[in-house]
């Protein structure tokens, strides 16, 4: 596979600094090289030889048949002999693309050294310095780019993107504070920084007063007013949706902000009030029709599903008159309407009037939903237990790419699997997995069901080619590490794996309780503690709930431990892995 950016525009640049290079190369040694600076910020003049041509066509075949390491060495051997800056930024890319952290640092700085002017080549030196824990003195040259820039907004910024990338967050908070000292007194957005580091970093009271501190110095900062409202949700629900009424009375015309009020008071269960608010905003702008479809949604969480089914029908009629009414191509009703419908699919199956979900996916004509119409009718008809008509509305599609391809074929198995005919479905991914080989997709989902067979061999087989295929598939390192875990085996490997998932996906509740699964594993219930905890919040499950049941019960913390099996066992009174705990440990609950 070719890397991002290929050398041979370079090779093009260079031969237009000299154009007798390709045809009739000069008589000079072929180990010998020109380069000859031109105005501070120009590339230098070099002439191609046929010992440089033939060095940078050997990078590229290297890049395209994946030595991306060995592509990077060369190029990056060539920009040192050379001095051209364009060549370290090529050797930085394919440095990136091949994922070795150390080689893209030497190739960035080496970029940066050539090009000490390009903003970009020295945020790229001092990201992966920084990622590589590097960061002596990265606080005070961050703080000098803003001194001495004369954009300061675009200068924090950059430094910003530069500290992101750092895996310790606190650090990061921490370099980041000394890098925007100087700005902080005056700068609103240097405090939105320090708001969302300090979220990150665990410190939700330093971040809602760094977004106080934003707003106190730019009092219409609609940024300031969403990090009060989100943040101060997790802290101070009550005081960060006052605060967030006092800005509106100030700035009645900040409609995004209300309809992310709107929307977390719906997620507190605030339904109330959340209609309250969308009255309003409906007297406000009486002709802004999609606030009915907004109230919609908020009936429909609040379990309100006539008043739901009520708005929608009156929003589809209205989107249906503007159908006909505006001309074709210049408007999106068409869309809106079809949105409302999946809404009522929804609503449907949340009443388990499964017929009725699948007549309004029926009736959906937007083009670019009609594909996910298809395979959500075909899973209903599973759920219906009509396999015939489920598989013959999947056959009926035509897919159009490769993507849709693995689509199809991933829904018919998983209808299957829901239907309880696990064997059948084994064979439907085997047999997508001979037509669509090294589909990465297909094979995680055969390892999984092979798994659940016990199959443990072949499903391991199947994880370790799904990490080659997509090495930043999070569920393939979670699920492979959480089975060694579960089986008590090959921790070390399971740390590494569990590891990585965490750096690719680290809020993923299924991850955090494989982490903390481990960590109970390895007799450290504190740490178990912390990321259960973690897990169990996002996703209050019985199957987490077994494992934070367990590490509580481990710390002498039982009524706790009993309260936490009591909502796992009430959610799902037959979960084995919950069922098993309480028996090992022989606890009986009320």
């Amino acid at each position: 596979m070719r890397f991002p950016a290929s050398v041979l525009p370079v090779v093009l640049a260079l031969a237009a600094v000299h154009e007798t290079a390709w045809a009739a190369p000069p008589p000079a040694p072929a180990d010998t090289v020109e380069t000859i600076r031109l105005r501070p910020g120009e590339p230098p003049a070099v002439t191609l030889t046929p010992e440089l041509l033939y060095r940078i066509l050997v990078a590229e075949l290297s890049a395209q048949q994946g030595q991306y390491d060995d592509a990077a060495q060369e190029l990056l051997s060539l920009a040192r002999d050379t001095l051209d800056p364009r060549l370290a930024h090529q050797a930085f890319q394919v440095a990136m693309s091949g994922r070795n952290l150390a080689l893209a640092l030497q190739t960035a700085r080496e970029w940066a050294k050539l090009d000490p002017g390009n903003p970009e080549a020295v945020a790229a030196s001092l990201a992966l310095s920084a990622s590589s824990g590097q960061t002596d003195g990265l606080a005070k040259t961050l703080a000098r780019r803003i001194e001495s820039a004369d954009d300061k907004d675009q200068a924090i910024i950059q430094a910003v993107a530069i500290v992101s990338k750092m895996t310790d967050k606190r650090l990061a908070l921490d370099v980041l504070d000394k890098a925007l000292a100087g700005v902080a007194k005056t700068s609103a957005l240097a405090h939105l920084a320090l708001s969302d580091a300090a979220w990150a970093a665990g410190e939700p009271r330093r971040a809602i007063d760094e977004a106080y501190k934003a707003q106190a110095r730019d009092p219409d900062s609609t940024d300031a007013a969403q990090r009060i409202l989100e943040y101060g949700l997790r802290v101070e629900p009550r005081q960060a949706i006052r605060d967030t009424y006092g800005f509106l009375a100030n700035h009645p015309n900040q409609r995004p902000l209300q309809l992310l009020l709107v929307s977390r008071l719906t997620g507190q269960g605030q339904f109330d009030e959340a209609l309250r608010l969308l009255g309003q905003m409906r007297k406000q702008t009486p002709e802004d029709f999609d606030l009915l479809y907004t109230e919609a949604e908020v009936n429909a969480r609040a379990g309100r599903y006539d008043a739901a089914k009520a708005l929608l029908a009156e929003y589809i009629s209205i989107e249906q008159q503007r159908r006909k009414t505006v001309a074709d191509g210049a408007s999106n009703a068409q869309a809106d309407v079809s949105d409302a419908r999946l809404l009522l699919v929804q609503i449907a199956e949340r009443q388990n009037d499964l017929k009725e979900a699948i007549r309004q996916l029926q009736r959906i004509d937007e083009p670019t939903l009609k594909f996910q119409a298809l395979t959500h009718e075909a899973v209903l008809y599973g759920k219906l237990g009509d396999l015939a008509r489920a598989r013959a509305t999947l056959d009926a599609i035509k897919p159009v790419d490769r993507r849709e391809r693995v689509v199809v074929r991933l829904t018919l198995a998983s209808i299957y699997r829901d239907a309880g005919r696990t064997d059948q479905a084994i064979d439907l991914l085997k047999a997508a997995d001979l037509d669509m080989p090294d589909t990465a997709e297909i094979k995680y989902e055969l390892g999984m069901l092979l798994q659940q067979q016990g199959k443990k061999a072949e499903f391991e087989a199947l994880m370790r080619r799904v990490i080659q295929l997509d090495p930043d598939n999070a569920n393939a390192y979670n699920s492979l590490g959480y089975t060694f875990v579960e089986d008590n085996r090959q921790l070390p490997e399971a740390r590494d794996l569990l590891e990585r998932a965490l750096d690719l996906d680290p809020d993923n509740p299924y991850i955090l309780d494989s982490v903390g699964w481990y960590l109970f594993r390895t007799h450290d219930y504190q740490g178990a503690l912390e990321y259960l905890r973690r897990s169990y919040d996002q996703l209050p499950a019985a199957d987490v709930a077994a494992h934070l049941g367990e590490t509580l019960w481990m710390l002498k913390r039982r009524e706790e431990a009993r309260r936490i099996w009591a909502e796992g066992l009430k959610a799902d009174p037959a979960n084995a892995t919950l069922l098993d705990t309480l028996k090992r440990l022989q606890v009986k609950l009320p």
